[in-house]
């Protein structure tokens, strides 16, 4: 196995670990920022609808500037909302979003980034909601330099490890031990959970997870076992289970998804992840469970208004941001206060909302957002 193997391997561990110890998080980012190459991260969510937005953990970032983010530049970041239209899973960078030179005019950019020598961010949605997402973001300095291919591509190879811990980490509460609180913490999870013991044994199912075994489209409880429907996936299922019991480390490093369905339209995966090894092994005993399985789908979505509105005339990162302002402010002179962008810039992105939508004036433009309704996909 190559170093950059094993380091990636022990990366994964951490992460996995600090998702049964949120003590760890700190050490899993700083790990993380080894790996891809940052200075320092950030794993924070942010809702546009609310317009709130706060750091859950954090490594080696300055706590002044993360103070002034929240109280006075989140309004500012000119990547909102449009970052939020990203899909879980996908590697962006600021520049992705907004034109370098347009980042480079705003206030958040000249009062809140370059004092702190950040010259680039790599950036990942780690969920997605209809207006709010959990963000990881992944700081350089000059000294890293702008994200390169390399450093997108070893942040990609994070990415689904720490989407399961996220989900996983929901699921286990170190204070609280007895199982009505498990539940009520399971049943929180948006996904299908299941707990499972020696030979794939069933320990506990979330509402989600129940009503999937009741169905027995994807998966059944055979005399207490877990199994998949499909032959292929069964046997897949079948060796992790093995390989969680024997605490076989590899299967952290594989990001193994097994496939629970042939459908185009509608997938669904199963995810699976070992209790038997690092600091889950303490948590797994109280629960008498070997490994954990999460079962996601993907399929066409309706998107929000704003997102759909966005996509359907093509509006630009800059030009959402005026939208989204609209709905909030009334006047140029406020957009520009809100947006930390000077009048001018303002009224030049707002003439090509009204070009782009067949709009004349801002109350058009308010009344067609409050009477949009997102086509749905198909």
């Amino acid at each position: 196995m190559t170093s950059d193997n094993v380091t990636l391997s022990k990366v994964i561990g951490i992460i996995y670990d600090a998702a049964l110890d949120p003590s760890l998080w700190d050490r899993a980012l700083e790990h993380s920022c080894a790996f891809v190459g940052g200075s320092s991260a950030v794993l924070y969510w942010h809702d546009v609808a609310s317009e709130r937005s706060a750091a859950v953990h954090l490594f080696n970032d300055d706590p002044n500037y993360t103070r002034l983010y929240f109280e006075k530049y989140m309004p500012m970041n000119p990547v909102f909302p449009a970052a939020t239209f990203v899909e879980s899973g996908l590697v962006y960078t600021p520049t992705d979003i907004v034109p370098e030179a347009e980042l480079a005019e705003t206030r958040f950019h000249k009062e809140w980034v370059e004092p702190q020598g950040i010259v680039d961010v790599v950036c990942v949605n780690l969920e997605k909601g209809t207006t709010s997402s959990s963000v990881l973001n992944i700081r350089r300095d000059e000294t890293q330099g702008t994200a390169d291919a390399d450093a997108r591509g070893r942040v990609a190879l994070l990415v689904p490890h720490f989407q399961r811990a996220i989900s996983i980490g929901r699921l286990f509460d170190q204070s609280k031990k007895t199982q009505a609180v498990l539940t009520e913490t399971l049943d929180n999870v948006e996904a299908a959970v299941l707990l499972v013991g020696t030979n794939g044994r069933i320990v506990f199912a979330n509402e989600p997870g129940r009503a999937m075994l009741n169905e027995g489209e994807l998966l059944r409880d055979r005399r207490g076992a877990l199994v998949a429907v499909k032959p292929e996936a069964q046997r897949t299922l079948r060796d992790m289970f093995a390989a969680a019991e024997n605490g076989d480390l590899s299967i952290d490093a594989r990001g193994v998804a097994v496939p629970l369905s042939s459908s185009s339209h509608q997938r669904w995966f199963a995810h699976v992840l070992p209790l038997t090894s690092g600091d889950r092994q303490r948590t797994a005993a109280i629960y008498s469970a070997t490994a954990a399985v999460f079962v996601r789908r993907t399929s066409p979505a309706r998107p929000p208004p704003l997102e759909a509105v966005a996509k359907l005339y093509a509006l630009t990162a800059s030009e959402v941001r005026v939208v989204d302002g609209i709905m909030k402010v009334s006047s140029v002179k406020a957009l520009a206060e809100l947006l930390g962008l000077s009048r001018a810039t303002v009224k030049t992105h707002l003439h090509n909302v009204f070009r782009k939508t067949g709009t004349s004036r801002q109350s058009e433009l308010v009344k067609l957002m409050a009477g949009f309704e997102p086509p749905a996909i198909d």
